[in-house]
């Protein structure tokens, strides 16, 4: 379909080298196109889907979003209120979406629905939603604290109307292919953390070197270099966890408590490290004319969107048998 056929190992790579991009929206957008969009439909979706939908995102010729936040649900997904009624063979929509990435310019959608009235982990289903069509109202653009060179979107349905054929593998496996997807998001979004996290402590020790306070430079109190000493030694703990948790998952494991953890630690250390490194740069840090305050805006995000740190938690906790497991 106009891949490479590479194994996802190869993606995490892209990811963190996407890290090299002076903010977090940028790479953000692209794991949004890469590595949340699209995973269900390239492993469940039809051919006729992958060939109206699947090959011109991966040309770039697409702008993908994926359409699972609701206002009232956000990481609860069982929760949300989308409905796709089949009538004849066609779907009708009605609902909405909340904190939807590229959601302003986006092509077509990854939606996630309820197709029946069943227990919700067992009547929702993913389809593909060309954003075109009569009915679907991108009601604004969001003004958000951070990443805001990605646009963030509330989307509405009115009756919307989409082929049944455009749904994405079996009617009410929606939410285990939602969940399934949500395993390459996670670890997308942690490998695009690793390289910021080293750039801003790299920059961090270069300003601290020159700049002076009280007739020596910052950098030489050893509550500072210290520090820096112990923020760059979890960022390589994190990177052994990610790269341990995608050889499992290539070799085709369930990684999700290994994931789980990854992006939990991910969203807490690149907290830990932007706080960090902004007080030792100062006032200068609380100014946006330097990287530090702009990753400390951007990256807030890492701890709430694809999974809160909660839902992080519980995940975890139902993996080592602490809650029960639905």
């Amino acid at each position: 379909y106009g891949g490479m056929g590479l194994d996802f190992s190869y993606n995490i790579a892209v990811a963190e080298e996407l890290g090299n991009i002076r903010c977090g929206g940028i790479p953000m957008a692209i794991g949004v196109q890469a590595g949340m969009a699209t995973p269900a439909l390239t492993r469940f979706g039809s051919h006729e889907l992958k060939k109206q939908f699947l090959v011109p995102t991966i040309a770039g010729d697409f702008v993908a979003c994926l359409g699972i936040s609701e206002a009232g649900a956000g990481s609860d997904v069982a929760n949300i209120k989308t409905t796709a009624v089949r009538k004849g063979d066609e779907y009708v929509i009605n609902g909405g979406k909340m904190w939807i990435t590229s959601g302003s310019q986006a092509d077509w959608m990854c939606l996630l629905a309820n197709t029946s009235e069943g227990p919700p982990h067992q009547n929702k289903s993913l389809i593909c939603l060309p954003m075109n069509l009569p009915g679907i109202h991108v009601a604004k653009k969001i003004d958000k604290l951070g990443m805001r060179s990605s646009d963030t979107a509330q989307i509405f349905f009115e009756d919307v109307r989409v082929p049944c054929k455009n749904l994405i593998g079996e009617e009410g496996n929606g939410f285990t292919y939602q969940m399934l997807q949500f395993q390459e998001e996670r670890l997308w979004g942690v490998a695009s953390a690793l390289t910021p996290m080293e750039t801003i402590i790299q920059e961090t020790i270069a300003y601290t070197r020159q700049r002076k306070v009280f007739g020596q430079p910052v950098l030489h109190n050893q509550t500072v270099h210290f520090r820096l000493a112990e923020l760059a030694t979890e960022v390589e703990l994190l990177r052994s966890l990610l790269h341990r948790a995608v050889a499992l998952y290539v070799e085709g494991n369930d990684v999700t408590k290994f994931a789980s953890m990854a992006k939990l630690k991910a969203g807490r250390l690149i907290r830990e490290v932007t706080d960090s490194c902004l007080q030792f740069w100062g006032g200068m840090g609380f100014t946006s004319e330097v990287l530090v305050s702009r990753l400390y805006r951007d990256f807030r995000l890492m701890s709430i969107g694809g999974g809160s740190d909660e839902t992080m938690l519980s995940i975890i906790c139902k993996y080592m048998d602490i809650l029960p497991r639905k």
